[in-house]
């Protein structure tokens, strides 16, 4: 691992909410805002902003923790600013909290957790066994 980040170093990943993002299920619409699944595809992503500066060519990052407290809607057309801030490098582990906001409207708070393993580990991980 390279560039590692301090305890309160701050990743920024804004994204204008589509259409796509909102919440259905199996082709049908449930709810015309932000899903909570969207939100933890994107908290997952702001998290992941750090290891893309912290791997090396042999590897990669691998979720391990999330956790989402959903506090109010996001609407299609909106900005959705999430901010990741790390709490601790421990290892190979990174954990950040997280918060997702439109303006000054705070949509969501969570926590990630990620480590960071070398490709052919992670490669002998992900293979199938019967």
């Amino acid at each position: 691992m390279k560039n590692l980040p301090n305890t309160g170093d701050i990743r920024v990943y804004r994204k204008k909410i589509v259409e796509a993002d909102v919440a259905a299920f199996h082709g049908e619409v449930l709810h015309a805002v932000y899903s909570t699944f969207a939100m933890a595809r994107d908290m997952e992503w702001s998290s992941r902003l750090f290891f893309i500066e912290m791997k090396e060519e042999d590897e990669e990052g691998v979720g391990t923790h999330l956790s989402i407290d959903h506090l109010t809607p996001a609407f299609v057309g909106e900005e959705l600013v999430i901010s990741a801030k790390v709490i601790s490098l421990t290892g190979n582990e990174l954990i950040c909290s997280i918060e997702a906001k439109v303006g000054e409207r705070i949509v969501a708070k969570g926590k990630t957790g990620q480590r960071m393993l070398k490709r052919d580990k992670l490669k002998k991980l992900f293979m199938k066994t019967n």
